[in-house]
């Protein structure tokens, strides 16, 4: 499982790197994978002919892989969210799909351990988009929604950066609390459902998980400064979460809740989602 889970993360890493453009014709390469993938693995991609096998194998949805692959090549552009709604979709597609996925090579592929693991991917891509303010402005992106914060420009989100105490830049301090506090809810629901792991991958994933809230928990205990650009854990922190991540196992001695469908609302007519 370890192995898979591994082989997983490295398919997704190269798909970003290849969004992000640090592979050569990434972005193109990207156009012609999702192609491959509708027309049954009929590509000369070596990405996806190196990967056919293990997608197959591990009976990975395709549908889940081209979601993944739109919200990463929906970054080419310059990003203007207008609302919560286009918020979560965006966040299941980058994200939310990576969850479903691990399910598939993880054996875990019960209903309800799919809607927790989207819930996981969504809350930490939220915390990722609140770290990254600045940074996503500086490259022409703004994931922060138009109706929270105003249709302000990436590029005048970089300005506002200068001004930390203006009206306009404490406007995009309470957008980045409005953030963290929906990823609250996602982290909650989806900690919950890693009692549907396997002990290891449980173990694993809740640190992980944990060690990226704790990136918001600080970013609110500073004020919410996303103007001073990206929030790190410290070793000492990560050995802390470390230590809860491994206390909460005793949750897998209770009976599973029912997932709160409310949070999937907005996601209606996504790939797994009820």
């Amino acid at each position: 499982m370890g192995t898979d889970a591994a082989i997983l993360y490295r398919f997704c890493r190269v798909l970003d790197d290849m969004a992000d453009g640090d592979i050569i014709d990434g972005p193109e390469r990207l156009f012609k994978i999702r192609d491959g993938l509708l027309k049954n693995y009929q590509t000369d991609d070596p990405l996806l002919i190196e990967f056919e096998l293990f997608i197959t194998s591990k009976k990975l949805p395709k549908l889940v892989i081209i979601s993944l692959i739109d919200g990463l090549l929906g970054d080419q552009e310059i990003v203007l969210i207008k609302n919560e709604f286009e918020l979560l979709r965006y966040c299941y597609r980058v994200a939310g799909t990576v969850g479903i996925l691990m399910c598939n090579v993880l054996d875990c592929d019960e209903t309800d351990a799919i809607d927790y693991a989207i819930d996981l991917g969504i809350a930490m891509q939220l915390t990722n988009i609140a770290r990254d303010i600045l940074e996503d402005a500086q490259m022409g992106r703004r994931y922060l929604p138009e109706s929270w914060v105003g249709d302000v420009t990436p590029e005048e989100i970089v300005q506002i950066s200068q001004h930390p105490k203006s009206k306009r830049a404490q406007d995009i301090c309470i957008g980045s609390k409005k953030l963290l506090n929906l990823a609250e809810q996602y982290y909650t629901s989806g900690l919950t459902g890693c009692a549907y792991l396997p002990l290891r991958a449980h173990a694993a994933i809740s640190v992980a998980a944990l060690v990226y809230r704790q990136i918001g928990i600080k970013t609110k205990n500073k004020g919410y400064p996303w103007f001073n650009g990206r929030e790190f854990t410290s070793t000492s922190e990560k050995i802390i979460c470390s230590f809860f991540g491994l206390l909460i196992l005793y949750k897998r001695l209770f009976k599973k809740g029912q997932h709160k469908s409310i949070l999937h609302d907005g996601l209606r007519g996504l790939p797994y989602v009820k």
